[in-house]
C-alpha cells in the first residue's frame, strides 16, 4: 500500500498570474489546497520536491502529508499543469483527505510470467488495452499496482478485470462492463508472405505483355495477305 510522505508547503498570500510568477521564481511551485468541506488555500511547494515524485510515476495516485508551515494535512494531488514548452511543473492542486475518504485514482498494471505463455513463446504479442486501471478506493488503502498472471495463455486469450483480484474495498470505477485489460494477439491473417506479393504483381505485368505482342504480330501477319488477295 501507499506509504505517507511529507512535502514542505508555505502559505501564498499573492493570487494571479503575477504571484504565480513570483512564486517561481523562489524556487517553488504554486498550488491550490482545497476539499473537507474546508475554504481553498493557495499554497506554494517546493520545485524539487514535487519533480522528484513526478518522476516516481504514481504521484497522484499517492497520499502525502503536506506540512503548510507547520500545519500539516492529508492531501493527495487532483491536478498537475506542466509547461507546454519545455514540460515542467507549474502549478498542483492538492485536495484534502479526511479520515476514511473514500478517493478515485488510476493503478497501474504489472504483467507477469510472460516465458509461461504459449501465445507468447509461439510469437503472440501482448496487447496491452490498459496500463493503469481507475478505482475507487479508502484514501489509506490504495494499492501500489495490480499484478496480471499471463501463465497458460493461448494467442486469442483475453484478460479482464474480473479476472483480476482487487484488494477488499477496492472496486473499479467503471461497473457497466466486463472491461478488457489485455489481450494476446497473433499475425493478422491478412498478413502477406513476404515475397508474395512481389511475385504477383511481377507476375501479371508479364502475361500482359506477352498478349499484346502476341495479338499484334497476328495482326502483322494477316494484314499481308489481305493486300496480296486485293
Amino acid at each position: 500500500m501507499a506509504e505517507t510522505i511529507e512535502l514542505k508547503a508555505w502559505g501564498r498570500a499573492r493570487s494571479g498570474k503575477g504571484g504565480a510568477r513570483a512564486t517561481r521564481r523562489e524556487g517553488r511551485i504554486p498550488g491550490t489546497l482545497y476539499g473537507d468541506k474546508k475554504e481553498p488555500e493557495n499554497i506554494a511547494v517546493d520545485y524539487r520536491a514535487i519533480s522528484q515524485q513526478l518522476h516516481t510515476g504514481h504521484f497522484q495516485s499517492t497520499i502525502f502529508t503536506l506540512d503548510v508551515e507547520g500545519k500539516k494535512t492529508r492531501v493527495i494531488p487532483r491536478g498537475v499543469q506542466l509547461d507546454p514548452i519545455r514540460d515542467f511543473p507549474i502549478h498542483v492542486d492538492f485536495m484534502r483527505v479526511g479520515k476514511d475518504a473514500l478517493v478515485n485514482v488510476d493503478v497501474p498494471v504489472r504483467f507477469l510470467n510472460e516465458a509461461a505463455s504459449p501465445g507468447l513463446k509461439r510469437g503472440g504479442v501482448l496487447n496491452v488495452v490498459r496500463h493503469e486501471i481507475p478505482v475507487r478506493c479508502p484514501a489509506d488503502a490504495i494499492p501500489d499496482h495490480f499484478d496480471v498472471d499471463l501463465t497458460g495463455l493461448e494467442i486469442g486469450d483475453s484478460v479482464h478485470i474480473s479476472a483480476i483480484a482487487l484488494p477488499e474495498g477496492v472496486r473499479p470505477t467503471i461497473t457497466e462492463r466486463d472491461f478488457t485489460v489485455a489481450t494476446i494477439v497473433g499475425r493478422s491473417a491478412e498478413e502477406p508472405v513476404p515475397g508474395a506479393a512481389a511475385a504477383e504483381a511481377a507476375a501479371v505485368p508479364a502475361e500482359g505483355a506477352a498478349a499484346a505482342p502476341a495479338e499484334g504480330a497476328a495482326a502483322e501477319k494477316e494484314k499481308p495477305k489481305e493486300e496480296k488477295k486485293k
